[in-house]
């Protein structure tokens, strides 16, 4: 007999929207006596099953849905229709793709119906983050299947994230399948060659989920001189490079980025002599820039996560808002500024809300030209709107 999870009266609400968490706070009793990961019935205070999830005893998100159907049976051939399903998808978005990419987002965790899990491919490796019980539970086998359906010859672990730690598990890295993967390889998207380290790297070893904002940016760039913030391994600045900008000032605190990006750089034959790489503190680099008078014809803002939870999106939003403000001050009048924030704690309507907030108190005014989001590789399921957790604009004042 399988162990259920039943929920407090009235609090089956958000499973019949299919979405796909249930909190601790929604759970009345646990039958059973279920382990880490196992899989659960879900189950109203009226006795009706909702569909199955795997359960997590520590983590205030209880339970992750696996499937709707109370009859499914949860087992490698699910998890194996689950994973063609999400191969499928991004072979046909790199078929429409104008520019070859050797580096994209393979399994988006709860929109690609697999709660916990992301992969992500470089050139021949799966490089693989098990976020929480349920896949945790199930690593080996979809291990196996990535494998056997992604034509991968090896896969590393980067379960080495925070959220690891609220399931009660702790972080892990290292080689799963295969041999070790090179310190760095070469990945190729838009026309542009970049190195990435996927054992140290952030994320998995490089911003897979920007790559359609900056070839954007690489659009927008010719004859501009362009800043851009946050560089990381040169990602936009080299972008904007390519797209002709008159000279690129990038900004980031890392040393070793900035090495990287210098690499990067070279890598690409384009003119050292119109870029300038400065490590330093983003907020304190702007005001110095502020005060000496510089100014841009396009910059680009891509801070790291201010706020994970919606908990603290109030207290992010000064974050946002400063930097922003500092951002609105550099531009020429008619230059663009192309600003994101990839919290998940901030939606997207508060982040415009904070936005025309720092540009009133920067005394410009400003048009909306784009709305940006996360590639097509990284989908958002409609009934798990968490899932949009990357949101840009591009502003013109």
């Amino acid at each position: 007999m399988k162990a259920e999870l039943i929920l407090k009266p009235g609090r089956e609400k958000s499973l019949l929207r299919w979405h796909p968490w249930i909190f601790s706070g929604a759970v009345g009793g646990v039958s059973g006596d279920p382990e880490p990961g196992a899989t659960v019935r879900l189950v109203d205070s009226s006795g009706r099953c909702l569909g199955q999830a795997a359960y997590s005893p520590q983590s205030q998100i209880r339970a992750r849905v696996w499937s709707w159907n109370p009859d499914e049976r949860i087992n490698p051939d699910f998890f194996r229709a689950r994973l063609k399903r999400a191969i499928e998808l991004r072979q046909a978005i790199l078929a429409r793709e104008e520019y070859e990419a050797t580096a994209y987002r393979l399994v988006h965790a709860e929109s690609d119906g697999l709660p916990g899990l992301v992969a992500d491919r470089y050139q021949d490796t799966i490089v693989v983050q098990f976020l929480s019980w349920g896949t945790e539970r199930w690593k080996d086998t979809l291990c196996d299947l990535l494998i056997e359906l992604g034509g991968a010859r090896q896969i590393y672990e980067r379960s080495d994230v925070e959220v690891r730690s609220l399931e009660g598990l702790q972080p892990r890295t290292g080689s799963l399948w295969g041999g070790e993967p090179a310190e760095q390889m070469q990945i190729q998207e838009n026309g542009l060659l970049f190195w990435v380290n996927v054992k140290t790297g952030h994320k998995t070893g490089f911003y897979l989920d920007q790559r359609g904002n900056r070839q954007l940016v690489k659009e927008m760039a010719s004859g501009m001189d362009v800043l851009d913030c946050y560089t990381y391994t040169g990602g936009f600045a080299i972008a904007a490079l390519k797209g002709g900008a008159q000279s690129v000032l990038a900004v980031d605190a890392s040393a070793e980025a900035l090495e990287m990006a210098r690499v990067n750089l070279e890598l690409n034959h384009l003119p050292a002599e119109r870029v300038e790489w400065a490590q330093g503190d983003v907020f304190h680099f702007l005001r110095g820039l502020r005060d000496r008078g510089r100014s841009f014809d396009l910059v680009v803002l891509d801070p790291p996560k201010f706020a994970a939870t919606v908990s603290q999106a109030e207290k992010a939003a000064r974050g946002y808002k400063d930097i922003n403000l500092l951002a609105f001050k550099l531009l020429r009048p008619g230059g663009r500024l192309a600003t994101f924030s990839c919290s998940g704690g901030i939606r997207p309507e508060f982040f415009q809300a904070i936005i025309a907030g720092a540009a009133l108190d920067a005394k410009v005014d400003g048009r909306i030209l784009l709305h940006l989001h996360q590639g097509p590789d990284h989908p958002i399921a409609l009934h798990f709107p968490e899932g949009e957790y990357l949101k840009g604009l591009v502003i013109q004042i």
